[in-house]
């Protein structure tokens, strides 16, 4: 055990001294987090509105008052016909329109909204976001709430999926990386020969990575509730002890690619191709598995930051139970023992 522990300090001194090394391991979650936190969002706000009336009777002024007052409008004109605003819209002066009808204040109905749908889904939010305000402006009894997510943030929905990704390329590529450096360089066969068995050496050079995880997963969590404002709901047990299943997934892959990859850059290309692209399009990230073609739902059912980011989402954002997650983290336990399982089978078979 001394050996053993001996081996883990003196490869976190190895990482400690790669300067690169610890500025991708700390400094892209940092810069990701405030990337996907504030640059790339799908909030709605400041959306250009021309407003398209022939008189302001009450209702209408009521209407154009709440507009104004809320975060989402920002209303920038107003057009006495449905043809010159929608001439602003082509010329990208403006995203969206309400037209309202002469008779609007008796009637209280006869609106239409013009909205540019270059953008499928922000023209969906701009379209209901306009209604709720225009039925509330009628004095509608429609009265909307929204459960877990009332301001309607896109960091609620980010925050899981950065950690996903996140932790599977730290952990699956630096595993990689370090195993294989070891072959390109020569140098494994000398560590082979030392005291410590195979399996040992392996799980030694993964400590490290493993804490640094668990020390990146404390960040984002940190960053997730002072900077960003997300509230984590549910039991930080529960989120710990999912993540580190995960963790343990996620180095099992590293181990696997080593075993695949001679050298670094075909670990890191291995890595990219085989972790990067799938968890961004087929895990739930940023595109909803539900609105895929059926055959990219069946591929997604073979990403594992799919079960983990449901299971983020679940604990932190709903606060729900270990039993509402059951499924996900039975999925994530079961994929990490076959991971497992075959990586090192394939090690030993290969370097023994």
């Amino acid at each position: 055990m001394r050996q053993f522990i001996s081996f883990v300090i003196k490869e976190a001194r190895h990482i400690l001294r790669d300067k690169r090394t610890m500025l991708i391991l700390f400094g892209m979650p940092i810069v990701l987090m405030l990337l996907f936190g504030f640059a790339i969002t799908n909030d709605v706000k400041n959306v250009r509105t021309v407003v398209v009336t022939s008189q302001m009777d009450h209702l209408t002024q009521q209407t154009l008052e709440r507009l104004a007052a809320s975060e989402y409008f920002m209303i920038t004109q107003t057009t006495p016909t449905p043809k010159e605003a929608e001439e602003l819209i082509r010329n990208q002066k403006a995203d969206l329109a309400i037209v309202f009808a002469k008779d609007f204040a008796s009637k209280k109905s006869g609106v239409q909204l013009i909205v540019d749908g270059s953008d499928p889904n922000m023209a969906q939010q701009w379209t209901a976001y306009a209604q709720q305000v225009i039925l509330n402006a009628q004095g509608s009894m429609v009265n909307l709430k929204l459960l877990y997510n009332p301001r309607m943030k896109s960091a609620y929905n980010f925050v899981p999926a950065i950690m996903g990704m996140l932790l599977l390329l730290i952990c699956a590529m630096m595993t990689s990386v370090s195993i294989v450096r070891e072959k390109e360089q020569g140098t494994m066969e000398v560590l082979l020969v030392s005291p410590i068995q195979p399996l040992m050496i392996i799980v030694a050079k993964a400590v490290p990575y493993l804490l640094q995880a668990l020390l990146i997963l404390v960040i984002i969590l940190t960053m997730s509730v002072t900077v960003l404002d997300v509230p984590l709901q549910g039991a930080m047990g529960w989120i710990f002890l999912t993540s580190f299943i995960y963790i343990l997934l996620a180095l099992s892959l590293g181990l696997l690619i080593s075993n695949v990859a001679q050298t670094q850059f075909v670990a890191l290309l291995v890595s990219a191709m085989v972790l990067l692209l799938p968890t961004v399009m087929l895990s739930g990230m940023l595109f909803p598995i539900e609105s895929m073609p059926p055959v990219l739902q069946w591929l997604s059912a073979l990403i594992p930051p799919r079960y983990y980011i449901q299971a983020m989402r679940k604990l932190m954002i709903m606060g729900v139970g270990i039993q509402e997650v059951w499924r996900e983290v039975a999925i994530l336990s079961g994929m990490t023992a076959l991971l497992l399982t075959i990586s090192l089978k394939k090690f030993k078979t290969r370097l023994e």
